[in-house]
Parts: C-alpha cells; structure tokens; sequence
C-alpha cells in the first residue's frame, strides 16, 4: 500500500460576472465551501493553468462569454493506503465527487508520496475496501 498524491482538473461555471479576478475568485470560494460543508476542508483548490497557444506561456484557465466564465480548477488531495495509482485515482474521483455533484473531473496527475511519520498517524484512511 502506498500514498499518492492526486491532482484533478474540475470545469466550473459562474454565472452574471464580467470580469477574470472575479469569476476565478467565485469558483475558488463555492467550490472551497462546498467542499467544506461536506467536511473535505483537507482538498486544495486553486485555479490552473492553460499553456498560451502561439506562445506556450501558461495563463489562468478562465473564459468569459455572455457574463458566464468556465473556470478550470486544480484539486488536490492526499489518498492513503492505495493499492496502485489507478486505485488512488479512484479513491479521489470518489471522495471529491461526492461533494462536487455534477461538477465534471478529470485526473491530471499522480504521484506517489513517501511515507513519513505523520502519515502513520493520520486518522484520515481512504479506501473502497
């Protein structure tokens, strides 16, 4: 059994707004409060990243049309005790899914951690078993 951890790409929509700061700073908060609410205070949230198509520098994942902004967000989460990085993946999908309903995720990345003496101790043990 090892620890990952699980980065995910979540597509969210926000409504009557006009400009890139705020329409990024609504989707950070109302994905961090429902998270929150469902006590999943220990996924991070932040905004990705998009590589510039001509130039590849990356930018914020967020467009504007019609005052509505689909945001790209970065969750991330630590997963304890997986048997395998597709294991892990499901673990995530599935704990931060059910917080986020009909909020589109995508695995982006999985890296395997080292263990270390905090994690021997965490209470905080996910697995499908």
């Amino acid at each position: 059994m090892s620890n990952y951890l699980v980065a995910m790409e979540a597509a969210w929509l926000v409504r009557d707004v006009e400009d890139i700061d705020d329409a990024i700073g609504v989707a950070v908060s109302e994905a961090g409060k429902r998270l929150n609410d469902k006590n999943k205070e220990y996924v991070e949230v932040e905004v990705g990243a998009t590589p510039c198509p001509a130039c590849g520098e990356p930018f914020d994942s967020a467009f504007i049309a019609a005052n509505t902004a689909l945001v790209g967000l970065v969750l991330e989460i630590d997963v304890f005790n997986a048997d395998s990085e597709e294991h892990a993946s499901r673990i995530a999908k599935s704990e931060v899914g059910g917080a986020l309903r009909d909020v589109p995720l995508s695995v982006i990345e999985v890296i395997e951690t080292e263990a270390d003496e905090e994690d021997e101790d965490d209470t905080r043990v996910y697995s499908d078993e």
